[in-house]
């Protein structure tokens, strides 16, 4: 079990509903924070069913770091955000009141699950998420990601040693790790990823990167089976710290990937772009790997 998560297997005098059993548990804040699961399935409310043998899982609280996050834009039935490094999209364990989606809606004065995710970003990685504000919009970004006009430009920091650009094209699965994926992995599906190397230092190349398909970690995984894995990115291999040009010693904790750019269709059809400005901490890393900051807008444009 993860650190400070709560099981109980349920037994025939303890009770016909969630509810009683995290009253046992002592947690009554779990299920509205959607930290309880019967099974793997999340509980939504304390009246669902549980029966004897059934395992009830509590996760522990998710820090609820209430900072503002940046809205990029909002209209025609969306809402853009920057999202941090460090923060997942959706609920995970730890429950909703902490993941992006739980905290734009309150900043937006909705409901935890009120909107809708359209895509979505790694816990450790940057930039733009789209999300919909109703099944209209929706349906459009579905229809614009089948038609192909759901564009999205992604800058990272890689192993170096890169040709000039090319595409990552190794079908992606599941991995023994379930957490993970893999190159021709378990049930792999289609998968390709475009790159182009903005620049290079003898410690880490800046890439620009349009995915083409939206696998799960899709850029992680390619740039890993490729031999040139993401700085930071402790899960594929990559380099986790940077003796740096000057001498200084960078280990951040993050992955060195951001969205830093989107492009998507309003309600009539015209392209709205939404930019994400590149965090001051891939900025840290690059400079101390040697590199020219104006190599940024490079990859962004």
């Amino acid at each position: 079990m993860a650190r400070g998560e709560k099981l109980w297997v349920v037994r025939p005098a303890d009770g016909a509903t969630v509810g009683e059993i995290v009253g046992k548990l002592k947690d009554p804040e779990a299920i509205a924070e959607g930290r309880v699961f019967i099974g793997k399935k999340r509980a939504t409310k304390p009246t669902d069913p549980v029966k004897p043998g059934d395992a009830v899982r509590v996760g522990a609280p998710g820090a609820r770091d209430e900072a503002p996050i940046a809205i990029l834009f909002e209209g025609s039935g969306l809402v853009a955000v920057d999202k941090p490094a460090g923060l997942p999209t959706v609920p995970d364990h730890a429950g909703s009141a902490h993941a992006l989606v739980g905290r734009v809606a309150r900043m937006l004065g909705r409901p935890d699950g009120d909107l809708r995710v359209t895509s979505r970003l790694d816990r450790d990685v940057s930039g733009v998420v789209v999300l919909a504000l109703d099944e209209d919009a929706e349906a459009r970004l579905k229809d614009a990601r089948a038609a192909g006009s759901y564009h999205r430009r992604y800058v990272a920091l890689a192993a170096p040693g890169l040709s000039e650009q090319g595409t990552w094209d190794a079908p992606i699965g599941r991995a023994r790790d379930p957490r993970l994926r893999q190159a021709n992995g378990e049930d792999a599906k289609p998968s390709q990823t475009r790159w182009r190397r903005v620049a290079e230092t003898p410690f880490l190349a800046l890439l620009a990167v349009d995915p083409q398909t939206g696998r799960t970690h899709q850029i992680r995984v390619h740039a890993s089976a490729a031999g040139h894995a993401l700085f930071g990115d402790r899960d594929y291999g990559g380099l986790l710290r940077l003796v740096g040009s000057s001498g200084s010693i960078v280990a951040p904790a993050r992955i060195a990937l951001h969205a830093a750019r989107v492009t998507v269709p309003d309600a009539a059809g015209q392209a709205i772009t939404v930019r994400a400005p590149i965090p001051p901490a891939l900025r840290a890393i690059w400079e101390a790997a040697g590199g020219r900051d104006a190599a940024w807008e490079d990859a962004v444009s």
